[in-house]
Order: C-alpha cells, then sequence, then structure tokens
C-alpha cells in the first residue's frame, strides 16, 4: 500500500512524557492546520510476573504507560482542539478484557487496563460538554505480538474458553475502533465495547 506523504504522516511519540504529545500535536497541526481530532489512544505494555515476584519498577511501569500516557493524550488533544475552537472530536481507549477479569501474572496490566475503563467514563463525563466523545475497547486476545509471547498451553486454554474458539484478528478489533471513532456511533459515549469472541460473557 502506498502512503501519500500529503495526508499521512509517521512520528515518534513518548506516551509518559507531556512535551512528546505536545510537540506531536503541534506537528499535525503544522502539516494539516487543524489538531487531531480522532485519537485512537492506544498506549499498552506488559511486564508479566506473578504479583509476589514482580518488583515495583514493573508494576509502575505499565501503569506509567497505559493509564498517564492514556490521561496525558487525552487531555493534550482536548486542549489542543479546544484552542482552536473546535467543538467535536472523538476518542477511543485502548482497554483490554483482563481488566475486567483479572488475569494470573498480570495483575499490573489487567489493574491498569481497569483503570483505562474508569479513566474513560469519567472524561465521557466531563468532555461531552465541548463535544468530544470517549469511549474505549476491551479486545480478547488477538493475534498480535503480545500474545506472541504467551506460552502454547496457556493460549490453548484461552480458546478453550472463548465461545468463537479463536483469537481476533487485529482488523476485527480496528473496524470497532473506526466504528467508535465515527459519525456512525454519534451517540455513544462513555461506553466500554467489548470484542472478544464471547470471552467472559
Amino acid at each position: 500500500m502506498l502512503i501519500n506523504p500529503d495526508v499521512h504522516m509517521a512520528l515518534g511519540i513518548d506516551v509518559t512524557n507531556k512535551t512528546s504529545i505536545e510537540s506531536v500535536i503541534k506537528s499535525a497541526f503544522d502539516k494539516f492546520q487543524t489538531p487531531p481530532c480522532l485519537i485512537a489512544n492506544a498506549a499498552g505494555i506488559t511486564r508479566d510476573n506473578f504479583l509476589l515476584q514482580m518488583d515495583e519498577q514493573a508494576f509502575m511501569d505499565v501503569l506509567d504507560v497505559n493509564v498517564k500516557g492514556t490521561f496525558l493524550v487525552t487531555q493534550v488533544a482536548t486542549t489542543a482542539l479546544l484552542e482552536h475552537d473546535l467543538t467535536s472530536g472523538s476518542i477511543v481507549n485502548f482497554s483490554s478484557i483482563v481488566g475486567k477479569t483479572g488475569n494470573i501474572g498480570q495483575c499490573n496490566y489487567s489493574a491498569s487496563k481497569a483503570a483505562v475503563q474508569a479513566l474513560t467514563k469519567s472524561s465521557a463525563l466531563e468532555l461531552a460538554r465541548v463535544g468530544v466523545r470517549v469511549n474505549c475497547v476491551l479486545p480478547g486476545f488477538t493475534n498480535t505480538s503480545m500474545v506472541e509471547t504467551v506460552p502454547e498451553k496457556v493460549k490453548n486454554k484461552l480458546l478453550k474458553l472463548t465461545p468463537l474458539n479463536r483469537l481476533a484478528q487485529p482488523e476485527e478489533i480496528a473496524e470497532v475502533v473506526a466504528f467508535l471513532l465515527s459519525e456512525k456511533s454519534s451517540f455513544m459515549t462513555g461506553a466500554c465495547v467489548e470484542v472478544t469472541g464471547g470471552l467472559a460473557m
């Protein structure tokens, strides 16, 4: 697929650093003469270990990226919209089904993704008055590099718990994100949509 540089740009960003996020938003504005109004907020890292073996740094690293990063991107992007008198926007945050169920070896990741759901709902309540909708998706186990590190026997167990009996493909998650970003979901805000193949119904 050819990417037209006139309508696309790729930039590195550190979501834990407000200055880095502001720089990216400014670069987007300089190129397109408008701040981004559709944000897919997909910050997410793992540092898996059992609770009793997990060190404090591994716990905080995950919360720093997954929760603080989501908060900062939402704050900076919305501030940019308001500064330019734009009265509509849509943000989709990435949570995870383990933010609802918990998961062995992922107390930090599960806690962070539960926090993203609460952050989504609180943000939606506050930002509705300025025309910004905030929703989130809770993907199930998806065929990504993150899931590739899961041991095969654990994957097989998860598949047995998933009524559709397979992993999601990234495109299947992306379709739901695209819907939530679009005007087709114009009366949705504060929603946390599970895309899990039926896992944890």
